[in-house]
């Protein structure tokens, strides 16, 4: 799935980002060059940590995904999970 895509999936959840949001959402996905898959992940465990989107907690969030090389969507799940021990 695409990052609009669950963007817009997230839009019919009734979850709907403000505009700075998807601002930080390209920043981040641009500076790092991470795959749609990572972003959405970022996405996904940001929301679930922070309760809202956070910029600054996505875009760290998503460069430590990319320092790890986690390259797979069942390895950075992992990787997040351990983060919130």
């Amino acid at each position: 799935m695409t990052t609009n895509e669950y963007i817009s999936f997230l839009r019919a959840k009734g979850f709907k980002l403000p505009e700075d949001a998807l601002g930080f959402i390209a920043f981040g996905q641009k500076y790092t060059e991470a795959p749609d898959e990572m972003v959405n992940i970022a996405i996904e465990a940001t929301l679930k940590h922070q309760r809202h989107f956070d910029g600054s907690y996505f875009v760290a969030l998503l460069e430590r995904l990319q320092q790890e090389k986690i390259a797979d969507k069942k390895s950075a799940q992992a990787y997040v999970r351990r983060l919130e021990r």
